[in-house]
């Protein structure tokens, strides 16, 4: 190949690069809207076989999923109610806000009851229920009981249209009668005995995953915190919502991004210019790794139409894998010296490079088989960045590299010499075989110690201040967990509310014996229409004898036109679901209802509410028809821990494919050496994350995956290279420490991720990496000759 076509190629390959650049920032900044996704929720993969609970799950997450909940407290009721007053009237300011809710309008709580009135013969509480169905019911003693009750000061029944209580009853088991939030002066509010606390909720306009969104959100909430807590000194405000959840991940993976970033850029900058004594080799080496990135990200993003913030923290650590092959070529050039000649060093390296390439894009694409989409879309781009950083040396440096350049610097060959000489020498013949069976004796405890955590938690880590204030927000208010709910399915709505109500009634047992707080579902609000009969057929004796009700009234003290206007509203009309829907009372409840479609037929959510285990949950649905508990959670957790008992298979998978590709290259009698360096490095990370009592999840097998492959490429450079530099023995290993090296300072930083899936991914590697790099002279015969 002349040195023309040498730049005839560069340069078609730098126009291609250019367009994917171009295409990687429109991608990115030119069409109005960030691809950053940090709604951790997008990450996980579907759990529920049936497709219906899917969507429920995704729809009860994000039910709430763009409103804030504020609780403003102070120790004075009077300057609480200010400051959330303030609060409320500063956020209604910013347009960042669709809505903000601090004073309700002023009503009239018989605004709640009004919907009632003409169902009231058909909503009886479990209570009244059995009541009316003894024998020895006596109307006469509820009448007199109902009279003498004290005044209702919350949602009440006027008595002329209640005058024994049924209605009464059953309002009062309604959740915004059983919310601790009580509307005062026209504000929520809960006395608590350090004060009182006052809800302001605001929706934004807009994702609270969007990063603008966030800035100014956040930005307008802490000016007007800032204001109240000057103007009503002692107030706190308790905060929650995902808006905070997503902007705390997207601040850590931002920083994760930076640390790692510039850790390892500085890093392998000192480490280039101190091996390779040339400012050039450092530039080109970023160079190629850079274009990698770039078309990784630019591929990601237009194939998944996103990207998360786990891809952007391995992105970053990529760096120190995607520029082990300009490291090689790099090295073969200054191994070569005054006689370089670029194609020749383009042959001498192809083969190691194309080698290591196909280990490590067959560990990524093993990684991209699981149904993950986080995990897909590192695989994606870390194939698409490994291809194209290898590629950027077969096609670009050969034709920038034109020149001889300095050798490796001396110590740094002489101190790989000796390292290899020395483990070579420990590690051949019987004292070989005696070492690694001491290594296997070591190791065998640590492997007994191994335990799994397949918690889906664990993929995420929340400030501790958020957590804190979303479970104050919760024992204050008495707004339940969400996390688990009951899909509750039927042919119809009244089938549907059937079976919640047979569904509420274990719930209800729960409740009694302190299992459960309570729970939300749509048949407390709507009973099915044959409860509704069942309650109205129970009341039918009452009025079977007009004049004898009207003489219980009448004796009681009610007017006679209170009576007559009782009396001619039996009997009444049942309470349809799709009318109630249609209320303003509704309109916080409609998440509940799935509709009725003819694909899926009815549906409806039942959320519990407390502390139950997802064990006591489930017990309570079992053997009823159409009813199933949803745990996105606890569905993600198992399938985890599903696929990490999979992954030592997949393991075992890769390093059968492995050994053909060697066995070809190497003689089927090399594979063992070739492939001892690691293997042992798995066994001994392993074995050391069993003594530091570090429990595996899907993420540390993952990680092994990826040793696999990067410690077969150190093996394949030392054998491929060793060959090629016999005038200067312990060079190819010194560039085999230099990559190993790199890989520690992106990958290993990992470790300290503010994402516990990255840090057990970023532990994993920084072990294995290390461990491979240090046993793979076992791939090669012993050398002892001295530079």
């Amino acid at each position: 190949m002349t040195e023309r076509n040498l730049w005839l190629r560069a340069g078609w390959f730098l126009a291609a690069m250019l367009l994917v650049t171009l295409l990687g920032a429109w991608l990115l900044f030119g069409r109005g809207r960030s691809p950053i996704q940090t709604d951790l929720l997008a990450m996980l993969p579907a759990t529920e076989r049936n497709p219906l609970a899917e969507i429920a799950a995704q729809r009860l997450a994000h039910a709430n999923g763009d409103r804030v909940i504020l609780l403003v407290h102070n120790a004075d009721d009077d300057h609480a109610k200010a400051a959330a007053r303030e609060l409320g009237r500063m956020l209604g300011k910013n347009n960042v806000f669709a809505s903000v809710t601090a004073e309700l309008p002023p009503f009239d709580l018989q605004q709640l009851v009004a919907p009632y009135l003409a169902h009231r013969f058909m909503l009886l509480t479990d209570a009244d229920r059995r009541a009316l169905a003894q024998p020895g019911y006596n109307p006469q003693q509820a009448l007199a009981q109902r009279i003498n009750e004290p005044f209702v000061t919350g949602v009440g029944t006027r008595l002329q249209d209640d005058p024994f209580g049924w209605l009464q009853h059953w309002l009062d088991q309604q959740p915004w009668s059983r919310s601790p939030l009580v509307p005062e002066d026209n504000l929520l509010t809960v006395h608590r005995d350090d004060g009182s606390y006052v809800m302001v909720t605001a929706t934004l306009k807009g994702s609270s995953y969007d990063d603008v969104v966030q800035r100014r959100a956040l930005d307008a909430l802490a000016q007007a915190e800032q204001a109240i807590e000057h103007d009503e000194p002692g107030t706190q405000v308790l905060r929650t919502g995902a808006l905070f959840y997503a902007a705390s991940a997207r601040g850590g993976a931002e920083r994760d991004v930076h640390r790692v970033g510039l850790i390892s850029t500085l890093g392998i900058a000192l480490l280039l210019l101190a091996v390779f004594r040339s400012p050039g080799p450092l530039l080109l080496a970023f160079l190629s790794t850079a274009l990698g990135i770039v078309a990784a990200t630019a591929i990601s993003v237009l194939v998944f139409g996103q990207i998360y913030l786990l891809t952007l923290v391995f992105g970053a650590a990529l760096l120190g894998e995607a520029v082990d092959y300009s490291i090689q070529y790099l090295t073969a050039r200054a191994n070569a010296g005054q006689v370089w000649e670029p194609r020749k060093g383009l042959r001498q390296v192809r083969p190691a490079l194309l080698l290591a390439l196909g280990t490590s894009l067959l560990g990524y694409a093993l990684l991209g088989l699981v149904p993950f989409s986080a995990l897909r879309q590192m695989a994606c781009f870390a194939m698409t960045g490994m291809a194209v950083a290898c590629l950027s040396v077969f096609c670009l440096l050969p034709a920038l590299l034109q020149r001889p350049a300095k050798p490796l610097s001396t110590l740094s060959v002489r101190s790989a010499l000796a390292l290899q000489s020395a483990f070579s020498r420990v590690t051949s013949g019987r004292r070989g075989w005696a070492l690694a069976i001491v290594a296997l004796l070591l190791a065998i405890p640590g492997w007994r110690q191994l335990r799994h955590d397949d918690d889906v938690h664990l993929l995420i880590s929340p400030p501790a201040t958020l957590v804190t204030q979303e479970a104050r927000i919760r024992d204050i208010t008495g707004l339940g967990n969400s996390t688990q709910f009951y899909l509750v399915q039927g042919a119809n709505e009244e089938q549907v509310l059937e079976r919640e109500e047979a569904l509420e009634q274990r719930l209800q047992s729960m409740v009694d014996t302190g299992t459960l707080q309570g729970w939300l579902g749509l048949a407390g609000m709507v009973p099915s229409l044959q409860r509704q009969r069942a309650d109205h057929a129970l009341l039918a004796p009452l009025f079977a004898q007009p004049d004898r009700m009207r003489q219980w009234l009448s004796t009681g003290g009610f007017r006679d036109a209170d009576i007559t206007r009782f009396v001619e509203a039996w009997p009444g009309t049942p309470l349809t679901l799709q009318a109630w829907l249609q209320t303003s009372l509704a309109a916080p409840f409609h998440y509940l209802w799935m509709g009725d479609d003819t694909r899926y037929g009815a549906a409806s959510l039942v959320v519990p509410q407390g502390d139950a285990s997802s064990a006591q949950l489930a017990q309570a649905a079992v053997h009823l028809p159409g009813v199933s508990l949803v745990d996105k959670a606890a569905g993600v957790s198992d399938l985890f821990g599903r696929y990490r008992r999979y992954a030592s298979v997949w393991l075992l998978a890769a390093l059968l494919l492995i050994v053909p590709v060697f066995a070809w290259r190497y003689g089927l009698r090399q594979v063992p050496r070739v492939l001892a360096p690691p293997v042992w490095g798995m066994g001994l990370t392993l074995a050391l994350l069993g003594y530091l009592h570090h429990p595996l999840t899907l993420f540390h097998w993952m990680a092994l995956m990826l040793v696999l492959g990067v410690g077969a490429n150190y093996a394949v450079f030392l054998r491929e290279g060793e060959p090629h530099i016999t005038h200067r023995p312990g060079a190819m290993y010194a560039s085999v420490l230099l990559s190993a090296i790199t890989a520690l300072l992106s990958f290993g930083l990992l470790a300290w991720s503010s994402m516990p899936a990255l840090r057990d991914f970023g532990l994993t590697l920084l072990l294995g990496i290390g461990f491979t790099a240090l046993l793979v002279p076992i791939s090669v015969a012993p050398r002892t000759r001295s530079p």
